[in-house]
């Protein structure tokens, strides 16, 4: 799959709908407020901003995040548990971009569940959140991730799910399952999951990179180039 041609359509699509919505509501304000100078001003600034570029949280101490909440480059990976992709970053390339650019303090990652593999998907999600919330979500993905096969899905049961959390160091299982069965714990995955449904995701990986879209587990050198320019823009 030509991951870069899907990339500009996807967001050719998506920065049109978006520009037409922005333009659409402040022609109304202007309107209102009798197409004051301010209103104008105000428009012109939004045009030329990213409105995708507003998904990143910056919630401090996110547990499912890395990297420091004010970093210049917020990069947003809308991704599933089970996904071979999402694994194959996660083992190729992330750690090279942390190295690179979290420890620096330019870059932060932020987590998106977006479960589209089946019930098993859904409940690898749940467990990530529940393993978030004793400080272990990077630790549990990472071990998914090691021993998830080079193609196809990973079998996630639930008694695997638990072996894995015992694997990383969670201790308290009874409070880790409570987690998983906690309805917050369901409300946040469907956050989650509406974000990307709601902005075009329709498979993992998929991520934003201040708000410019790369889709796919694509070689190093295209997510170091996309940080390089959201930084370069950001100064």
């Amino acid at each position: 799959m030509d991951g870069t041609g899907v990339q500009k359509k996807w967001l050719s699509v998506m920065a049109g709908v978006l520009v037409v919505a922005v333009v659409f509501l402040l022609g109304y304000m202007m309107a209102a407020q009798g197409g004051s100078n301010q209103a104008a001003q105000q428009q012109a600034e939004t045009q030329q901003e990213n409105p995708l570029a507003q998904l990143a949280r910056r919630v401090p101490d996110d547990p499912m995040a890395l990297g420091k909440p004010d970093a210049p480059v917020v990069m947003l990976n809308y991704s599933d548990f089970r996904c071979p992709y999402c694994a194959k970053f996660s083992r190729d390339i992330e750690p090279e971009l942390i190295q690179r650019y979290v420890d620096a303090g330019v870059l932060r990652i932020e987590w998106r569940d977006f479960p589209i593999f089946g019930e098993e998907s859904l409940e690898a999600a749940k467990a990530g959140r529940a393993a978030a919330a004793q400080g272990k979500f990077w630790d549990y993905l990472g071990a998914i991730h090691q021993d998830a096969p080079e193609r196809g899905h990973p079998s996630l049961p639930r008694e695997k799910l638990v072996d894995y959390a015992q694997q990383v160091g969670i201790t308290d299982l009874a409070e880790f399952e409570a987690d998983m069965n906690n309805p917050a714990t369901m409300s946040a995955i469907r956050t989650d999951a509406t974000e990307g449904s709601q902005i075009g995701v329709s498979s993992t990986p998929t991520f934003l990179v201040n708000g410019d879209p790369i889709l796919g587990a694509q070689p190093l050198d295209q997510f170091v180039n996309a940080i390089e320019q959201a930084k370069a823009a950001a100064q």
